[in-house]
């Protein structure tokens, strides 16, 4: 038996012994938050998945981590998927910032803040696009004035996901306005627990308000709290972006992934509204346009699994931008799927107890409507990929 065997046998059996029900099946990850509370279960799940360094599985020990191969988080993965397994922890912590300290931060950044990371002590929220500063994400107006051994920012962040929730933010702020517009940014770590930082929901069209606007009047961050060094932010920023649509590609191996492929409803929509008829789909336009559907999933998956096979660094590079692309785009035909599949008895959110399926997909619709938006827009994925992995001239 090789070693790799040997590996998922105990994985398997540690797994069996140690995963509590109620961390199995549909139910929410942790993203470290001191707001939110966890279920009795979550917290066992992810102490003990702490104490394994399997909450970021591929980093040092000294970090938190385990120092897994790719095959053997490959493994451990899908042993977490065999039992239906939740991630014990996921969140910017563990897969954007983190990934990106471990490479470009100080010995001393790392000591401090990975360990936080990986414990998941603390949330973290995204700040990089501002009210005039989105696609053309080097014009922010975000400022740090260096005072002292201290920063002192001012200035708004927009669209930064669950800032409600969060107890840090990591920033690109200008540093050096007097340099050109790429030159005089750096990339900062914010602790949102201070009177300088206030946030404000924005009501979306789903009705929830996962993403936010964040203020900062002089709120201070330590001059150590620099990453990857000083007006060196557009670098540092573009990396942590790579790590951001990793995740969304479901290739990063950086970070926490995730245990768990969530089952789309999409098939139990379609047998609930359009019927079965001799062990097919009764109706054959839809019918056909879910086998197209469920063979790009499928080609997704492989292009998955051979894009974290064949990098080379801790995420893929320009790659991971049309995985994130193909992934948001299959996610969203699965939704227009079963709204079609419901017609306009789906075109509403009012309370229903009889149909919580009904209501569950209008609200999956709408959010997800975001995926081409979030994590850079399906232009911005399109005009990297032409020049970046196809070579395509300008």
């Amino acid at each position: 038996m090789s070693e790799l065997d040997n590996f998922r046998r105990e994985t398997r059996a540690w797994l069996e012994d140690n995963c509590p029900a109620g961390a199995r099946g549909p139910g929410p990850i942790p993203i470290g938050s001191t707001k939110v509370a966890l279920s009795d279960d979550s917290r066992i799940w992810l102490e003990r998945m702490i104490a394994k360094g399997w909450t970021v599985p591929t980093w040092p020990k000294q970090y938190g981590g385990a120092e897994l191969s790719k095959a053997e988080y490959g493994v451990l993965i899908e042993e977490l998927s065999r039992i239906n397994a939740r991630s014990p922890l996921t969140g910017r912590g563990v897969n954007y910032i983190g990934p990106t300290i471990l490479e470009l931060g100080t010995d001393e950044q790392k000591s401090r803040w990975l360990p936080m990371c990986a414990r998941g002590e603390g949330a973290w929220a995204m700040g990089y696009s501002e009210p005039g500063a989105g696609s053309d994400l080097a014009s922010l107006a975000t400022k740090a004035v260096l005072d002292g051994d201290r920063y002192l920012v001012n200035g708004s962040k927009i669209w930064t996901s669950d800032a409600t929730e969060c107890d840090y933010i990591f920033a690109l702020v200008r540093t050096a306005p007097e340099k050109p517009k790429h030159e005089g940014i750096s990339l900062v770590l914010i602790d949102m627990d201070q009177p300088g930082v206030s946030v404000s929901p924005i009501r979306l069209l789903s009705g929830k308000s996962p993403f936010c606007e964040t203020h900062f009047d002089n709120a201070v961050v330590p001059a150590d709290d620099v990453i990857g060094g000083v007006d060196n932010g557009w670098t540092v920023g573009k990396r942590l972006l790579q790590f951001e649509r990793s995740t969304h590609a479901g290739i990063n191996t950086s970070g926490s992934q995730g245990g768990r492929e969530v089952s789309s409803p999409v098939r139990g929509i379609l047998e609930r509204y359009v019927g079965i008829d001799n062990g097919r789909l009764a109706d054959t336009g839809l019918r056909k346009r879910y086998l197209e559907h469920s063979i790009n999933v499928d080609a997704q998956r492989l292009t998955q699994r051979r894009a974290i096979e064949e990098s080379q660094a801790r995420a893929p590079g320009f790659t991971s931008s049309a995985v994130k692309l193909t992934n948001a785009l299959n996610l969203q035909e699965a939704d227009e799927l079963m709204m079609a599949a419901m017609g306009t008895t789906g075109m509403t959110l009012t309370d229903d107890s009889e149909d919580q399926h009904r209501i569950a997909a209008m609200t999956r619709w709408l959010y997800q409507k975001s995926l081409t938006i979030a994590g850079g827009t399906k232009e911005i994925q399109l005009n990297i990929i032409a020049k970046r992995v196809l070579g395509l001239p300008d």
